[in-house]
């Protein structure tokens, strides 16, 4: 053990000290040999009661502390039979574990606060923008707009609602992806037919995709296996979602295309489109919460910018991935994977 080489070494120090001294003094050789056997055992005694008690029962107090502290648990016997013949050792590892932790935990703060600053920033520019848009309105209206100008009063309540419409969508997403992070919206997984639902959601989309002048299309014609294991409603959403997008950041007579892949335990869906498309720049934040690029915000694209982070979140749930390629000015391929029947 280190702390008794360090005991006996202290004590054969002090012990050849006072030999040499009585050597000097010319002493017999027989005392000499005496005394400095004598002074070893008494120096060894005290040094190893002192340092034991004083020194090393302090560190074995510290390393206990630390030790407990890291484990979170109150269970002294445990600690007690943990603590190792060296703890000076042991302490110095732990020390420097217990760093390593803490600089880590506190860049995760710090990077949550930013988080949470710019999560704060984005919900309020969201709110405010309706809301003051619906305040307007209002006020417009109580100055007497409904009895100087009744069609024009109209057009203004008709505004106020899609204000307001545009608000609950809002509130609505912001719970349900909140949901999605903590765990606390189930999937229900069932085998279904992808194909079925593909069709579904096209049909669901097929007015809004015509007044923009955009053709949806499934390219079905590769027959593959297309029954997969997942919750059936939020995989409606996830296409939902990504075909909407892909309507709304269209060109006029554009396309979008979906179309299915067979791999080996997976359905590969992509959706490809000829849109806007995405610079190379913001595609690593597109699933981001409130993220929009420039573009679509000078567009005045409605929405709550939270479709994209809504999907990344509802398939990471199911254990699978998305991906984004994409061009600016030439259109983006969005894919993701199911888990086959």
């Amino acid at each position: 053990m280190k702390f008794r080489s360090l005991v006996f070494l202290n004590a054969i120090l002090v012990a050849s000290a006072i030999a040499l001294v009585s050597f000097l003094l010319k002493l017999e050789l027989t005392k000499v040999a005496l005394i400095f056997i004598s002074s070893a055992i008494i120096s060894f005694l005290i040094f190893y009661i002192l340092i034991e008690r004083y020194v090393y029962g302090k560190i074995k107090i510290i390393y206990k502390l630390i030790h407990h502290l890291k484990l979170g648990k109150d269970n002294k016997d445990t600690l007690a039979a943990q603590v190792s013949s060296d703890p000076i050792r042991d302490v110095q590892k732990e020390v420097r574990e217990w760093a390593r932790d803490k600089k880590l935990e506190i860049d995760a703060l710090k990077s949550q606060e930013k988080y949470r600053r710019e999560f704060l920033s984005n919900i309020s520019h969201e709110f405010k923008t309706p809301l003051f848009a619906i305040q307007g309105y209002l006020d417009a209206l109580q100055e007497g707009l409904i009895e100087e100008d009744p069609q024009l009063a109209n057009k203004f309540l008709s505004k106020a609602a899609n204000n307001l419409d545009r608000l609950s969508y809002l509130i609505k997403d912001i719970d349900e992806i909140s949901k999605l992070e903590s765990g606390e919206l189930s999937i229900n997984f069932q085998q279904f037919d992808l194909y079925t639902l593909i069709n579904e959601v096209i049909e669901s989309l097929e007015l809004k995709a015509k007044k923009h002048k955009i053709k949806l299309y499934f390219n079905d014609k590769p027959k593959i296996h297309s029954m997969v294991n997942a919750d059936r409603e939020k995989i409606r959403q996830v296409l939902a979602n990504l075909l909407s997008n892909s309507v709304k950041y269209g060109r006029e007579n554009g396309t979008t295309e979906i179309t299915l892949f067979e791999l080996h335990d997976q359905i590969l869906i992509e959706i490809s489109d000829n849109g806007i498309g995405i610079d190379e720049e913001n595609l690593p934040r597109i699933f981001e919460r409130f993220f929009r690029t420039e573009k679509s915000r000078a567009r005045d694209i409605g929405g709550s910018g939270l479709g994209l982070s809504i999907v990344k979140h509802i398939l990471e749930a199911h254990q699978q991935t998305i991906s984004v390629q994409s061009k600016e000015g030439e259109g983006s391929t969005f894919s993701f994977t199911l888990e086959k029947k």
